[in-house]
Formats: C-alpha cells, sequence, structure tokens
C-alpha cells in the first residue's frame, strides 16, 4: 500500500483534514465500494474478513417489460449518481410448483439482474470468472435470491463469481410466428438463452472492474443450467464469451423446431383469448399472472437459426459445438421415472426402439420378473430415470472428447446426511460449500466427510476455472476422458474420491449405439 504522506501543517486542525484527505484518496476508510459499469456506478457491500465485496441486483439489460416482452434483451438504461447494489434482485417470474413457492412469490418479470463476489473488488486485476446459471427446468427456480448461491465459501479459491438470473418458462421461451416476423433474426422462443449471452457479454465488458479476467471464463450450471451451459456451446451468440464450460446434472435434450414452436405458440396464445388482430399488443398488454396462469408454461429451446442453428445434441455430435475444455457429469441418482412398470417399459421403448429388448434385460423388466435394484443406483425406475440424464452426459462428453477438446467426466454419489441416497442437485451444497445445518437452502446432517468433500470439489472446479485443468498438487488425479479406457471421477458415498472407469458399463454401451441413430 502507498505510504500516506502528511505534510507540516501549522494547526493540528489542519493536520487532521489532511490525515482525513490522505485516507479516503489512499482507499483506508474509504467506505463501501464503488465500481463504475455499463450505465453508471454501483455501490456494493464489503463482507466480514475486510477484503472480499458482494455487488447484488446488478442490471445487465433493460428490464424486459411492457413492450419489451418477449424480445431480446436490450442494453442497460443509464441511471444517475451511485445504484445501491446491496441487495440481490427479483426471481423471473415463475408458477408456483412447490419447491419453489418463495421464488414464485418474489418473481418479477424485472428480473434481468446479477449478482458478483469477488475476493478483490480492484479494477484490472486477472482473477478467472466463474457464471453460473441456475437450473429448475428453465420454469422456475432463482440465481441470487437463493441462499444455496451466497459466494463467500466459493470465493475464497481466488475466483469471481457471477450468479445470473434470466427470464423462465412461457416468459422466456415462447415462440408466436408474429414474433418471429418482428424480429430482426427471424427467430422467437429462446429468451432465457438471450438473456444468458447478454449476462456473459456484459460479463465480458465490466468484469476487468471487480478484479476478473474477461479472457478466462467459466460457464457452469445445473440440471436445466447446465443443459443451458451446453446449448450457449452450440450457440454463435455466446462464442469466445466462456472458455471453458461445467455441465452438472443436465445434458443436452433435444430442441424442437420453429415451426413446431410456432404451432405451440399460436395454442398458446388462443388460450389467453388473444384475438387475431392486434395478437401481440393483447399478450403484452396482459398482467404477468395472468400471462402465467392462462397461458401454458413452456421450458424447450427453440431451433430458431439465429440462437440455435441446430439442435445441440446434433452439435455434439458433430463437432460443432464451442471447442472449451468441459467437466459434466451427474449424481448417481437423479429422478425416479414416474409411472407403473407398464409406463417404464413404454417410456424405454420410446427411446430404444428396436434396441428395447437389451434395455428391458438389462434393467431387470423383462418377462415380469423383479426388476434390477442396486444399493447405490437404486431399482429400474431410479435407474433409467438418471440414465436418461448420467449416460446422456456421458456420451455428450464423449463427443467432445472425440473432437479434440478436453474433457473430464464425474459422478457425484455422496447421499446429504441422513439421507439414505443421492438426488438430483445434492451436489450443490458441496460446490458452493454451503453446508448448512439450518436455515434457508438445502440443509443437512453434514459431517467432517461432507467437508472435505465440498474442499476437495471446490479445488477442482476452481482449479479447471484458472488453469483448464481440474487437477493440481495434493489432489486426487482425476484422468481425463477418452473413449478407450473411459475414465472418471467418483465422488464417493463415504465423501472419498477416487478414478474408476466405464461408468454404467453395458447400459452406457447401449445408450451410445441409440443417440448415435438420433
Amino acid at each position: 500500500m502507498t505510504p500516506i504522506h502528511i505534510p507540516k501543517f501549522r494547526t493540528a486542525q489542519t493536520v487532521l483534514l489532511a490525515l482525513l484527505i490522505a485516507l479516503a484518496t489512499s482507499g483506508l476508510g474509504a467506505g463501501e465500494p464503488v465500481v463504475s459499469v455499463t450505465g453508471g456506478q454501483i455501490r456494493g457491500v464489503r463482507l466480514e474478513d475486510g477484503t472480499s465485496a458482494a455487488f447484488r441486483g446488478v442490471p445487465f439489460a433493460a428490464p424486459p417489460v411492457g413492450d419489451l416482452r418477449w424480445r431480446e434483451p436490450m442494453p442497460v438504461k443509464p441511471w444517475e449518481g451511485v445504484r445501491e447494489a446491496t441487495r440481490t434482485g427479483p426471481p423471473a417470474a415463475q408458477i408456483p410448483l412447490g419447491w419453489n413457492d418463495a421464488d414464485a412469490k418474489a418473481g418479477s418479470e424485472d428480473c434481468l439482474y446479477l449478482d458478483v463476489w469477488t475476493p478483490a473488488p480492484a479494477p484490472g486485476g486477472k482473477l478467472p470468472v466463474m457464471v453460473w446459471i441456475h437450473g429448475g427446468a428453465n420454469v422456475a427456480g432463482a440465481g441470487g435470491f437463493d441462499p444455496l448461491y451466497d459466494g463467500r465459501s466459493l470465493i475464497r479459491q481466488g475466483v469471481v463469481l457471477v450468479v445470473v438470473e434470466y427470464r423462465l418458462g412461457i416468459l422466456g421461451f415462447f415462440s408466436h410466428p408474429l414474433l418471429s416476423r418482428e424480429s430482426p433474426h427471424r427467430a422467437s422462443g429462446n429468451y432465457g438463452l438471450m438473456d444468458q449471452a447478454a449476462a456473459l457479454t456484459w460479463v465480458h465488458d465490466n468484469i476487468s472492474q471487480f478484479g476478473g479476467d474477461p479472457g478466462n471464463v467459466t460457464l457452469f450450471g445445473q440440471s436445466a443450467g447446465s443443459m443451458d451451459v451446453l446449448s450457449l456451446m452450440a450457440s454463435p451468440l455466446a462464442r469466445g464469451l466462456f472458455h471453458r464450460a461445467i455441465a452438472e446434472s443436465g445434458p443436452t435434450m433435444s430442441f424442437v423446431s420453429q415451426p413446431e414452436a410456432e404451432k405451440a405458440g399460436i395454442r398458446a396464445a388462443e388460450s389467453a383469448g388473444a384475438p387475431s388482430q392486434g395478437t401481440l399488443a393483447y399478450l403484452r398488454s396482459l398482467p404477468t399472472d395472468t400471462v402465467l396462469k392462462k397461458m401454458p408454461c413452456m421450458m424447450a429451446g427453440t431451433t430458431d437459426g439465429w440462437v440455435l442453428p441446430e439442435n445441440p445434441g446434433l452439435a455434439f455430435r458433430q463437432g460443432h459445438e464451442a471447442r472449451v475444455p468441459l467437466i459434466i457429469g451427474s449424481a448417481a441418482i437423479e429422478f425416479p421415472a414416474v409411472g407403473d412398470p407398464a409406463a417404464l417399459k413404454t417410456s424405454i421403448r420410446e427411446f430404444f426402439g428396436d434396441l428395447s429388448p437389451r434395455a428391458e434385460s438389462l434393467y431387470g423388466i423383462s418377462g415380469g420378473g423383479p426388476s434390477a435394484s442396486d444399493p447405490l443406483y437404486g431399482d429400474a425406475a431410479d435407474q433409467w430415470g438418471s440414465d436418461l440424464f448420467r449416460c446422456r452426459a456421458i456420451v455428450q462428453g464423449e463427443w467432445h472428447t472425440d473432437s479434440g477438446n478436453p474433457t473430464w467426466e464425474y459422478e457425484f454419489d455422496r447421499a446429504i446426511p441422513p439421507k439414505a441416497h443421492t438426488g438430483h442437485s445434492s451436489d450443490l451444497p458441496y460446490v458452493f460449500g454451503n453446508l448448512n445445518r439450518t436455515g434457508p437452502g438445502m440443509t443437512g446432517d453434514f459431517e467432517d466427510a461432507d467437508r472435505g468433500l465440498s474442499a476437495a470439489i471446490q479445488g477442482y472446479w476452481t482449479r479447471f476455472a484458472r488453469t483448464g485443468d481440474p487437477n493440481g498438487a495434493g489432489a486426487v488425479p482425476w484422468p481425463a476422458y477418452d473413449g478407450k479406457a473411459r475414465k472418471y471421477l467418483i465422488f464417493g458415498t463415504s465423501g472419498e474420491v477416487r478414478a474408476s472407469e466405464n461408468e454404467r458399463g453395458p447400459v452406457a454401451d447401449l445408450f451410445r449405439e441409440a443417440m448415435g441413430r438420433q
């Protein structure tokens, strides 16, 4: 720190005044940090250590309300003076589903905000940046509003964390021929993905003010957030805006074509009573709650020729995705398949087609006999529902490797104590280091084993963000994936970390064969 120079003054008062001026200009006693970003200045808050800081509720685009509903994100509107950035912005407007009721209650269409957590809020730093996309099936959930994504623990690893909100459901993925016609790109839908790309653009333009390196950005997400990360790897809008990717418990799925999405959009507009003339003006005039209640929820992206020129899964299979290092994986149990044994068979047959007899045998549901059961992976319903995430991710990571991109695969097996099995999102407290026994968010009877596992995962994730390789001194070696040895890392049931190979064996082989035909 630059020494404070106090000149010789004649009186005690002038000496005190000089001291105060010197303190202010040197940064000591400067109060809460103020940063200049697109739109104006913002004031954040210093965290408990006195060095790191959080800037919350920072706008990265104009509010998508009124005439901006169902349009691509527009530039931030400049403001006068210093804007307070001490509270996170609202979650996106969404329908209540039980698990997200608090998010739905607080939700708003005016949601295009992000939070920046930084260990060193100084311009010109070169810290790696990690941009988080939350999950929730693209219809629900929250970013900074969710206490699970408090960034204090993660930024202690020497990274800048950005947590993003984006439009969801019918407000984020509604397609209609009239929307396509008014778009300069002749595309509609995918507004949630456009928001995420706009947030990445904001990061590129502003993150150096927070000590982050715009040339070293890792995009990571879980569930729908993971699917969106993989989709953005296939999108020209995000090309060059991030340099590494982490996809947790969410492979890319097949998106619908724009004509199909537009037909669904016509039906959705009719359900809201839209007239044949002035359709868009009518729909944009509806209150948010009316849109959410009367129009069916939409979660699927659209191959619109602009945001997504092709299905992301096809892009990975053909090697058209961004050539960035990738970590990809899932939990031992994600979701059980829904329905009775007959429904389970139907679902398997719809996916595997003429390969179904082999699949039914592997899941132990052929011939009416007892279904397969495994102490780690659960019964046949657990396995099938989870393999739709896990095995798709295995194969898509393998495709990424085949295109010459460094890839690391993992499986998360640790159940949050006292639960008996993992579940979808079980990894999140460990990634963010928020292992809380009580309070909001995901809680559990966390033990030393959990804290050790969290430290290990944060180490892998942040080393990857820093260098493009998760390995480092003192860590269990994580072999890069290849199509022969098929090595991957296990975050184990007892909190141990170990390498293994050929995840899900013959079941994954069958997925490889089926997905190669699709």
